[in-house]
């Protein structure tokens, strides 16, 4: 099957162009999309990267091929898709590779509704199909409108967050060269926002950092104008928009732990009594604070397939993950970092404390971050941690191995896509966390030698 085995991962299409993706490809993806969907129309959109038009383009003449009508929304984030997916009830296709290096691009697929299409829900019948169609071109069948869904989709998350009473705030946005730059100053017109603005020129090769805020080397920049500016709060999204990265007000980092913490207690407020999603290695305080809040609190793999499956199982207001991403219902279960966003503005200016004491109320844990460990032999190192910790707690095996003690757990999984073993630690002291870190890295590392 060539590249189309490489490039069609569990979730979405991501490669390299033209090595791995170009135009015939995504041709071929476009009509084995509308065969596979049995899609009479299809809304697409793209990011900000050289090779996103061309590839968008080409998949919509595959799409066309097979009769179906194309709605072009031309540059948007890809939550922006998701809106033009719920509001349109179509199916539909972003042009991204995310945070990826500009080399890469890809396709993030979703069917009416924004609900996601992934390896178990369509995308490997599709991959198939598409590979028995490249370089076999048709004539356009369908029609192409081109609609401009940007003060749509800024209109519609200002209903959903009411910040009619906010006191004017001086937010520093980073928009890493990427989508944050098109989409912000949409969401933000008309707020009483003073809005310092980092890299919102759309460049595609990222020439100032990489468009993923998740690493704290991509934070420098913001964190600096947010502490010399004087400004409330500092905001970083990634190079598709749909991830939010938050800085206080001292220029620290706020854990999305205490956002997704920050975010439940709102929408339970909203909605009293209802569900809210955490993945299993957010922090302990995340199903605490849900429950002191009246909510139900559901623990899941890491994973967006995860998170949507069990919000739409279970109805769910409200889904957080470690990585900055935020699901919400009444976006149709689809991720939002804008719509995070606006959550935690809200939150600061409704009241007149700093951020760093409104986040305060939702940190109660010392956590070590996500410590990656390159091991060949990923069994042999589970096992020497369950070994090693036999007795000493409950053991988990929901997703990889989780240990929980008195005061303390951590999680120790295999990376899906690389020779991994992934760490998160979290304790109520740092010292118990720093110990117990130490050592599960000690175990891995005697492992990898």
């Amino acid at each position: 099957m060539g590249d189309l085995a490489k490039i069609f991962k569990a979730y979405d299409v991501r490669g390299v162009v033209p090595d791995e993706l170009d135009e015939p490809i995504a041709e071929a993806v476009g009509a084995a999309f509308v065969e596979v969907t049995g899609a009479g129309s299809v809304v697409v959109a793209h990011d900000m990267r050289e090779s996103s038009v061309p590839l968008a383009e080409a998949f919509i003449r595959g799409a066309r091929s097979r009769r179906a009508d194309v709605v072009h929304a031309g540059l948007g984030s890809t939550d922006l898709l998701y809106y033009a997916s719920g509001s349109l009830g179509l199916p539909g296709v972003m042009f991204t590779a995310s945070h990826n290096p500009a080399r890469y691009n890809g396709m993030k697929m979703c069917r009416s509704g924004a609900v996601p299409i992934g390896g178990e829900t369509g995308l490997r019948e599709i991959r198939d199909r598409a590979a028995e169609l490249v370089g076999a071109s048709a004539a356009p069948g369908g029609s192409l409108i081109e609609k401009d869904l940007l003060q749509g989709y800024a209109d519609h998350l200002r209903t959903l967050v009411d910040l009619a009473r906010i006191r004017p705030l001086k937010v520093v946005v980073d928009a890493g060269n990427g989508m944050g730059g098109h989409t912000v100053p949409a969401v933000f017109e008309g707020l009483p926002i003073e809005l310092t603005p980092l890299y919102f020129e759309l460049d595609g090769d990222f020439p100032n950092h990489e468009a993923n805020p998740i690493e704290p080397q991509n934070l420098v920049d913001l964190q600096r104008a947010v502490v010399e500016g004087g400004a409330d709060i500092g905001l970083a999204f990634d190079g598709d928009a749909d991830r939010c990265w938050v800085i206080d007000e001292r220029g620290r980092s706020v854990s999305p732990s205490a956002i997704t913490a920050l975010v439940a207690a709102r929408e339970l407020a909203k909605y009293p009594g209802a569900t809210i999603i955490h993945n299993l290695i957010t922090s302990l305080g995340v199903p605490e604070i849900v429950r002191e809040h009246g909510g139900v609190p559901v623990r899941t793999r890491v994973g967006h397939s995860f998170i949507k499956a069990e919000m739409a199982r279970t109805g769910a207001v409200f889904g957080g993950e470690h990585s900055a991403h935020y699901y919400f219902r009444d976006f149709w279960f689809a991720d939002s970092g804008m719509l995070a966003a606006l959550h935690v503005l809200a939150a600061l200016g409704e009241q007149e404390r700093p951020l760093s004491e409104v986040v305060g109320a939702y940190s109660r844990y010392h956590a070590s971050g996500e410590i990656n460990s390159a091991v060949a032999d990923q069994g042999e190192a589970l096992r020497r941690v369950r070994e090693a910790f036999a007795g000493r707690g409950e053991f988990d095996e929901l997703d990889g191995l989780t240990v929980t003690g008195p005061g303390w757990w951590f999680n120790l999984r295999a990376s899906n896509t690389e020779p991994l073993l992934r760490l998160n630690a979290e304790a109520a002291d740092e010292s118990t966390m720093t110990a117990i870190r130490d050592e599960v890295l000690a175990i891995v590392g005697r492992v990898s030698e």
